[in-house]
This record gives structure tokens, C-alpha cells and sequence, in this order.
């Protein structure tokens, strides 16, 4: 089972996106896949049609109050941990308690029941975010190419530093993957060459464009494969899986 953290502490950078449509194309893909919502704002839990709230949920995953399988909703291939708005309290709930970093590293590590998971962490590098890259295999950057979204890249890889210092040496960066592109920009073609020049290895070849229709699926509770097949959104997060599994093949 590979766990994969998709991170970025900067918020509207499609992280949420990312999670719900990478892992809807790979459930369709065969793959069994499950997202856990680490978000108190809960967008990937309703993005996916989940019940935001629902008891129990990935909060009392995290307090260990209650185990994966009794928590887990799922639709064939594609399952959920849905979010709850404790979550924002949770922090302050788990001070001073030992190995806090490590709990949601223990719940999945009992469990074999998919082929990935995917940790949609919120715009933060909080307890939130460092449990999920803790548990995580590999840590998944989506990003805007603007100005401040290299300014967050450079302090993200510094704490991801930090984690593999202290906590987990295992933890590697899957990749780069640019969002919400907008070739008309001048300033997003400038940043994309500056991604380009400084990390050619860690960039995804695959560019997700700025889309309506990926924006408008989530409030249908759909990924967007299934809500617009057709759509340039879509057909990006298609090709973003194919390219996704053919890294994980790289010895």
C-alpha cells in the first residue's frame, strides 16, 4: 500500500482537486484507493459525495477512539474518511500527548485494503499536515505557477527536511504538478520556466489547465471524470494517473 500526502501549505492550489480527481481516475483505473480528509473544511469529503460529519470520522481516527474500517465509506473501488470541523480543535486536544505525529502513521499501518491512500492535508504545516507526512510514503505538490507559490515551495521542502531530520527518513517528494494553468499569463509561463530550470526531475509532464467544469463538480458531490468526462479537466486527471503509476514503476 503506498500512502501519498498532497500537500501544499498555501490554500487555492488544488490540492483538494488533485485528491478527489486522481483518485476517482485511479479507482477506474482498478486501483483500490481511499482518501482520507485531514481538512477541517471537509471540500474533499463533499467533493467525493461523502457525508461531512459523519460519525465516526477521521477526527476519532486521530484520537484512536475508533479503527480505519468502521470509518472508511466507500463506492467500489474509491473510499473515504470523511472530514469533521473538530478537526480544527484537535491540535490543542492532543498537546502534550506522546507520539501525537505519529497516529495516523499507526491506524494505516494496520491495514492492506488498498492499493493507495490519499491525504488531502489542509493549507497548513500544522499537526494536521505533519501526521499525514509522517504517514506518508511520498508527498504530492500541487501548485499555482505564480510568484508566491515558489516562495511556498522553498519553505515546504524546508519542512519536508525537517520531517525526514526528525521523524521520517523514508519520506520523498513524488512531485511537482502545476494546476489551474493558464497559458495566456505571462507571469505563469515565467514561473513554469523557473520550474522548469530548478526542478526538471520532480515535475509532472502533465500541466492541469484552469477549468470550470472542475471547479463546478464538487458541488455536485462528483469528481469531475465522472461529472464531465469530456472536459479538459478531466482528461488532464486521466493523464495525470497513467503518468502517476508509471512513476511508481521507476526502480
Amino acid at each position: 500500500m503506498r500512502v501519498v500526502a498532497i500537500a501544499n501549505q498555501k490554500g487555492g492550489v488544488g490540492k483538494t482537486t488533485t485528491a478527489v480527481n486522481l483518485a476517482a481516475a485511479l479507482a477506474a483505473l482498478g486501483k483500490r484507493v481511499l482518501v482520507v480528509d485531514l481538512d477541517p473544511q471537509g471540500n474533499a469529503t463533499t467533493g467525493l459525495g461523502g457525508e461531512k460529519g459523519r460519525w465516526p470520522n477521521v477526527y476519532h481516527l486521530l484520537l484512536e477512539e475508533a479503527d480505519l474500517t468502521a470509518v472508511a465509506q466507500s463506492w467500489g473501488a474509491l473510499s473515504l474518511v470523511a472530514a469533521s470541523a473538530d478537526l480544527a480543535a484537535l491540535e490543542l486536544e492532543l498537546a502534550g500527548k506522546e507520539g501525537r505525529e505519529f497516529r495516523l502513521r499507526r491506524t494505516l499501518q494496520h491495514t492492506q485494503d488498498w492499493d493507495y491512500v490519499f491525504i488531502d492535508c489542509p493549507p497548513s504545516l500544522g499537526l494536521l499536515t505533519l501526521n499525514a507526512l509522517v504517514a506518508a510514503d511520498r508527498v504530492l505538490i500541487p501548485m499555482q505557477c505564480e510568484y508566491f507559490a515558489l516562495e511556498g515551495l522553498t519553505q515546504l521542502l524546508d519542512t519536508l527536511r525537517r520531517v525526514r531530520a526528525q521523524l521520517h527518513p523514508g519520506l520523498e517528494v513524488d512531485g511537482l504538478l502545476r494546476t489551474m494553468f493558464d497559458a495566456r499569463n505571462r507571469l505563469t509561463t515565467e514561473v513554469n520556466r523557473e520550474l522548469e530550470q530548478h526542478f526538471p526531475e520532480r515535475l509532472y509532464r502533465v500541466i492541469v489547465p484552469r477549468n470550470v467544469r472542475l471547479a463546478e463538480a464538487p458541488s455536485f458531490g462528483r469528481a469531475a471524470i465522472d461529472y464531465d468526462p469530456q472536459c479538459a479537466g478531466a482528461e488532464a486527471y486521466r493523464l495525470l494517473a497513467q503518468e502517476f503509476l508509471q512513476r511508481e514503476q521507476r526502480p
